[in-house]
């Protein structure tokens, strides 16, 4: 494994971990905000840090490569969460994390089809989804948490499959050769452009006294100096070191620490349906992506 990709696996990893509790933090604050504000407020407080981190101005780019902007802005910023923070009103912050960890899937399909770069999807691919979805199933429909309504849950696989197409532009944007960050703050730009309409349809309030609880200042500032100013550099970057395909693959390891969190901290309720539609949703993605997973290791030279 060179240096380059061992940072690469490092960014994914530690992206992973923070935004496997970001379910939890948006959950906390939508006791007292709407969705479309907390997406209004850490976005603009990520990009606002990321202006100052790198004041530079992204230069030269092309009305083509404009347009993969602000195609990853209004999918990967705009849209995406905007459905995962309007899911989380639906339904547990645990099932959210699961759902969203099919996006590997999506990944894989879209990157087979757009990037042509990807091997042929093989038997053990559709088998590991057909796995994941029954375990989907089984957290969506789990009469024991009270969320009979599946919307929620609906919308967080909407939201799943608007993250594959970010990750894909994602891919296309490394491509043009621009610094990560700059990429990264230009993508914010036009995500928060797009959340404007959206700020009068959904009753944004600004009431920046509501941030004078510390719960929630500490909740917004995690949202928005870690899980969206550095995670979404860290996250490109090892998009750019790895590949899309093999970046989501970090993806199965949301559901497990988020799951966790919303247990351990605002105390949600864990059943044993939980528990297996959990165990079916990993080891579907782990079967879906066992034979790319164990080429990488014999390619870095692990095989016995």
């Amino acid at each position: 494994m060179t240096n380059s990709t061992a940072k690469g696996h490092l960014a994914a990893l530690i992206t992973i971990l923070i935004w496997g509790t970001t379910f939890i933090s948006t959950k906390v604050l939508l006791a007292d905000f709407q969705p479309i504000e907390i997406l209004f407020f850490r976005f603009l407080m990520g990009l606002l840090a990321l202006l100052i981190v790198c004041p530079h101005r992204l230069k030269g780019t092309t009305i083509k490569q404009e347009s993969v902007f602000v195609a990853a802005g209004l999918c990967g910023v705009c849209l995406y969460y905007l459905l995962e923070n309007i899911a989380l009103t639906y339904t547990m912050a645990s099932n959210v994390g699961v759902i969203i960890s099919v996006a590997p899937f999506f990944t894989a399909i879209l990157s087979h089809v757009f990037l042509k770069q990807d091997e042929k999807l093989r038997a053990n691919f559709f088998i590991g989804f057909i796995v994941a979805m029954l375990g989907i199933g089984l957290i969506s429909f789990n009469a024991a948490s009270l969320q009979l309504n599946p919307i929620g849950d609906l919308l967080a696989l909407l939201a799943a499959f608007l993250w594959t197409c970010y990750s894909i532009l994602t891919r296309k944007i490394s491509s043009f050769g621009y610094n990560t960050i700059l990429t990264t703050r230009r993508v914010f730009f036009y995500g928060i452009l797009f959340m404007i309409p959206a700020l009068f349809l959904f009753d944004f309030k600004l009431d920046l006294s509501r941030f004078a609880n510390m719960t929630y200042l500490l909740n917004i500032l995690f949202l928005g100096l870690g899980a969206s100013a550095l995670c979404f550099v860290t996250w490109n970057f090892a998009v750019k070191i790895l590949g899309a395909v093999k970046t989501s693959i970090y993806i199965y390891l949301v559901p497990v620490i988020t799951v966790a969190a919303s247990v351990l901290i605002i105390h949600e309720l864990f059943t044993w349906i939980t528990g297996i539609g959990t165990v079916l949703t990993l080891a579907g993605l782990l079967i879906s992506e066992k034979k790319h997973m164990r080429k990488e290791v014999e390619s870095n030279g692990f095989t016995q």
